[in-house]
């Protein structure tokens, strides 16, 4: 087993944190909140991080896909409703992607693991650090800093995360992403809808030339969500625990498109090109049909 290898196992083998996050964990992001401990706590309750803690806390020993299970089966009563499952019970036995729209900022990734992974406990999903705190499924997550910018550390971040993703598709594993790289948001048409797709997710995509499932998530979070995402980016972010479990009961459907061989891929010459033929494969599951 080469280095590489070795740590990344080290890594997903490390004790889990019954927090996602915490107050020690909200005074080093914010230096400000020291001494501020009844605070945070309110804002914890505010911005339903206490829930957040305690489910983790609860179901952390049912890491990965059995986890996201126990979230949308007993934590928020909404089932998973999943059309054209049977394109799931014939999935490739060696590598392959799928790419997503990305509606909900997180509970689309957490149906993701649990749909996919169930059939491939090896599925991992791409997803930024604000998700990786959840410790149950980091296994499950390879992680990048979708704001790196300029500072070399985060660069760092998401170079190493790229690294991993390619590694672990070449091993013959799946991979998940959604090449939005951050939450669906408001058009000028008044719908709520992807931001491009960007060329560098696509561009590893056509280097590992795999078979690509698309698949499309129906509904998106609240308006209050939404007009907060036009604001400022952080306070969307805030709310996402929140947006969670609002949505006990909720009708959660998800589409699942036709399998695209690497063949077809090649069509499409350019990153752009093949970019929205993906994309539009997978907002041609929009309408739903049982």
């Amino acid at each position: 087993m080469k280095n590489n290898d070795k740590t990344q196992d080290i890594q997903e083998q490390q004790p889990i944190k019954p927090t996602v996050l915490d107050y020690n964990g909200v005074c080093k992001l914010a230096p400000f909140f020291q001494g501020k401990e009844k605070l945070v706590n309110r804002l914890f309750h505010w911005l339903a991080i206490d829930k957040t803690n305690d489910f983790h806390k609860r179901y952390m020993h049912l890491p990965g896909p059995d986890f996201t299970h126990m979230m949308f089966e007993e934590e928020l009563k909404a089932p998973v409703t999943i059309r054209n499952e049977h394109i799931l019970d014939n999935l490739p036995d060696g590598p392959f992607i799928t790419v997503s729209n990305h509606p909900y900022g997180a509970l689309d990734g957490m149906s993701l693991i649990d749909i996919v992974g169930h059939h491939r406990p090896d599925f991992k999903v791409m997803v930024n650090m604000i998700l990786n705190n959840i410790g149950a499924l980091r296994p499950n997550f390879i992680a990048v800093d979708a704001l790196a910018s300029n500072d070399p550390a985060k660069r760092a971040v998401s170079v190493k995360g790229i690294t991993d993703a390619m590694r672990h598709v070449k091993q013959g594993h799946p991979l998940g992403f959604f090449p939005a790289g951050a939450v669906s948001k408001l058009t000028w048409g008044f719908r709520i809808q992807d931001r491009d797709w960007q060329p560098s997710v696509i561009r590893i995509i056509q280097k590992l030339k795999v078979p690509v499932v698309p698949i499309y998530f129906h509904g998106h979070n609240s308006w209050v969500f939404t007009a907060l995402g036009m604001i400022d980016w952080r306070l969307r972010t805030l709310r996402l625990p929140t947006e969670v479990f609002n949505k006990k009961g909720y009708d959660f459907r998800v589409s699942v498109g036709e399998i695209i061989t690497p063949e077809e891929q090649a069509k499409y010459a350019t990153p752009e090109e093949l970019g929205t033929f993906l994309k539009q494969q997978t907002y041609n599951l929009k309408k739903w049909q049982k």
